[in-house]
């Protein structure tokens, strides 16, 4: 018995050993019935080619949410322009825009089959939860898929509205797709159906990673070397007669003051080196990335952060786009470098469906990463028509936006005349007209319009039927917004479109205004505008001689 009970002893004690040794073993050594590759220390795996190519898994996850926030934030704000620019009742009707475009065009927009504002109102709302879902990493790459295709279709209802905001979503969207977004601070993570489950941890690397990091790297390429290559030297500490950042820094209070704490001296100083940290930031990632040096990249991460910080608060309409630009910066964070990273095969047991996987990833990305090669360079002699005006939309990739000083600043206005006689300024829908420069920092073309309307004034080259649905809405809006059918005397009879410029000087200070007539527009036919006219004569007389700017009209 007691040989029995010894035997039985020294049995439940090599058990006991060999439990511990199994569960000492990294996870990914018994996947599936198979060894694999043990993990190093996470010491031993930080720096090398993995981390420049590659992202953490925590640092992807930040990225969804960032990306996810913003995207519904800018959705939630695109419902005031469905009425304008998305349905029949606005600037860009189905029966303008279906002869212009053929089947595959339509095959892919999804919008282009919808004229309704409801629909659209219904397309959208359904693209914000999808947004949302997106953001809470609820089926995150089901999410993904779907939220570029619904942003892609968006895009092309109106390429009017194709702005460099949504060129950085729809890029990051698209690589959204191939990445495991999920693997923390997700929903998925918790219905163990994401088909990264089983990921280990530490830096992830695949044809995605690589193109989304080359995508950063490109973007600050493209502005920096931009602005250094300026034929007018704008971004340089010599430029005349004033430096980019000059001009720029007047658009907001932010803005004064800031000028007012550097003045003239300090902005001229400031300017270059706006030019070096867009073009260096991304290599000095690269670099500590390569080195293993957090510091490092974390420094290059905010100084570029607090470049698009200045930029959100001393330009207009651009608080969104700087947000989005530090978004993707996300994915350059050290945060999880060494958390048992594994080393060799990071799928040791891989399925068909993975398999599949994987391969989709190296086919599309390749194809979007060509795609861009092929437009800069060949692209525009190889197709036409509707083709040519999908690949221009969807396969543009430059960025060199702000390349040069502003020389002048532009904004606009749209004295009409109402049926009771009164001059209206259209465009600020107000029942005054200010021919003086807006009082809060330099005017833009969206001072009176916010957002997406920035677009409206430079398309004042449309003729026939388009520009008609251009320029007739600003009367349908006019008319609907001051409900006309109980108040006829404030129908909209007719309107100037005016452009106004002045130059900018030195020391905060502007030139005098000039202006220039960019379109006129009758809203009501002549015959049914003769029988008011004698009736507002008299009166309108009185009033022009009380306010000269109505002689305008």
């Amino acid at each position: 018995m007691k040989g029995h009970n010894i035997n039985q002893v020294v049995s439940y004690r090599n058990l006991s050993e060999m439990a511990k040794t199994t569960s000492s073993r990294p996870r990914n050594q018994l996947r599936n019935g198979k060894k694999t590759t043990p993990a190093k220390n996470a010491s031993s795996t930080v720096g090398g080619w993995r981390p420049v190519l590659g992202c953490s898994l925590k640092a992807m996850a930040l990225f969804r949410i960032t990306l996810g926030c913003l995207l519904t934030a800018e959705l939630i704000l695109r419902f005031r322009f469905l009425r304008v620019f998305y349905s029949d009742e606005g600037t860009m009707p189905l029966r303008l825009l279906l002869p212009r475009i053929d089947g595959l065009y339509q095959k892919i927009c999804l919008h282009c089959h919808f004229g309704e504002l409801w629909q659209q109102q219904l397309l959208l709302g359904i693209q914000t939860v999808v947004a949302i879902m997106f953001t809470l990493g609820y089926q995150t790459r089901l999410m993904a898929i779907l939220s570029w295709y619904f942003y892609t279709s968006l895009i092309l209802r109106n390429t009017w509205l194709y702005f460099i905001l949504d060129r950085y979503f729809y890029y990051l969207l698209f690589y959204a797709m191939f990445l495991p977004l999920d693997q923390y601070w997700s929903l998925s993570k918790h219905d163990r159906k994401s088909a990264y489950d089983n990921l280990p941890q530490g830096v992830f690397v695949n044809p995605a990673t690589i193109a989304l990091k080359l995508l950063v790297f490109w973007i600050y390429i493209d502005a920096g070397v931009g602005k250094y290559l300026d034929p007018k030297q704008g971004w340089t500490y010599h430029t005349d007669p004033l430096p980019a950042l000059d001009t720029y820094c007047r658009h907001t209070l932010c803005a004064q003051y800031l000028y007012a704490i550097l003045g003239p001296k300090g902005l001229r100083f400031l300017t270059p080196t706006v030019v070096w940290i867009e073009i260096l930031s991304t290599p000095l990632a690269l670099l500590g990335s390569y080195l293993g040096n957090a510091s490092m990249v974390n420094f290059a991460i905010l100084f570029i952060c607090q470049l698009h910080l200045g930029i959100s608060t001393t330009i207009r309409n651009s608080v969104l786009l700087s947000f989005v630009a530090c978004s993707a910066w996300c994915v350059f964070l050290p945060i999880g470098w060494g958390e048992n990273a594994p080393t060799g095969d990071a799928f040791p047991s891989r399925s068909f469906w993975s398999k599949l996987s994987s391969t989709a990833t190296i086919t599309l990305v390749c194809a979007m990463v060509g795609g861009n090669i092929w437009f800069e360079t060949i692209g525009t002699d190889c197709s036409n028509g509707s083709l040519r005006r999908i690949w221009s939309t969807l396969l543009q990739n430059r960025w060199n936006v702000f390349i040069g000083a502003e020389e002048y600043v532009t904004w606009e206005i749209a004295p009409g005349r109402l049926r009771d006689g009164s001059v209206v300024d259209v465009w600020g829908r107000s029942d005054k007209v200010n021919w003086m420069m807006p009082g809060s920092g330099a005017p833009c073309t969206s001072t009176s319009r916010p957002g997406r309307w920035r677009s409206f004034p430079y398309l004042a080259d449309l003729e026939g039927e388009e520009a008609e649905a251009l320029w007739g809405y600003l009367c349908k809006q006019w008319d609907r917004e001051n409900n006309v059918k109980s108040n006829p005397g404030r129908q909209l009879l007719r309107y100037n479109f005016f452009m106004l410029q002045a130059d900018v000087l030195p020391n905060m200070a502007f030139s005098s205004t000039r202006k220039r007539l960019v379109h006129s527009y009758e809203c009501v036919n002549e015959a049914s505008a003769a029988q008011y006219e004698n009736e507002v004569d008299a009166k309108a007389d009185v009033t022009i001689a009380d306010d000269p700017s109505k002689s305008e009209l």
